[in-house]
């Protein structure tokens, strides 16, 4: 494990709770999922750099 996925994941994980936090206060729907698509791809992207298939 590098330094670079960790960052990634430690990344989707802030945006996580960005989403959780933006719910919250009742923000536009659009806002949200943009902000949830932005974290899916830094967790995916960051798990899959992840070296457990090698």
């Amino acid at each position: 494990m590098n330094g670079l996925n960790t960052i990634l994941i430690i990344v989707g994980l802030f945006l996580i709770g960005g989403v959780i936090s933006f719910v919250k206060q009742g923000l536009p729907k659009g806002v949200i999922a943009l902000l949830s698509i932005a974290a899916a791809m830094c967790l995916v992207s960051g798990v899959l750099r992840l070296d457990y298939w090698n």
